[in-house]
């Protein structure tokens, strides 16, 4: 019924038809569900304030894509990042030099940017990780009520 040849024909062009389509619909959703809500949320508010009601100011989640509140990256992700790529660099390194001792310098790529990161986070991701956990310490100290004993 189907000749092979045609059908061949269309599996790279119905993937990249799916390909480009199934991101496409989850924006469109996305936008759609955000727009509803900021429209409910607005006339929430409006209602609220004809009836002369205060309003408790915008939680910091309404705005974020996901739905959480926004969280500064730690900086030692820095660390990870870097000891990931130092020892993939590594296994890479050492693979390519049991089987093909001409190519194992491809693996010194993923290594020195694994090291790159590594000096990165030592100089000043150190520096700044420890600024944030301060910080952190501080407000924690300042939001919690003092206890009496």
């Amino acid at each position: 019924m189907f000749n092979p040849a045609t059908i061949g024909v269309f599996i790279p062009i119905i993937a990249i038809v799916m390909g480009l389509s199934i991101p496409l619909v989850a924006m469109i959703l996305t936008y759609r569900k955000r727009k509803e809500m900021f429209a409910l949320y607005h006339q929430e508010r409006m209602a609220a304030i004809e009836k002369g009601v205060e309003l408790p100011p915008l939680p910091e989640t309404f705005f974020a894509e996901d739905g959480r509140a926004f969280r500064p990256h730690s900086p030692h992700r820095h660390l990870l990042t870097g000891l990931i790529l130092l020892l993939l660099g590594l296994a890479l390194t050492l693979a390519l030099y049991f089987e093909v001792q001409s190519e194992c310098v491809w693996g010194l790529i993923p290594a020195a940017i694994g090291v790159a990161y590594l000096i990165y986070y030592f100089t000043v991701g150190k520096k700044e990780a420890l600024a944030i956990e301060a910080a952190a310490k501080a407000k924690a100290a300042q939001s919690s009520p003092p206890t009496t004993s």
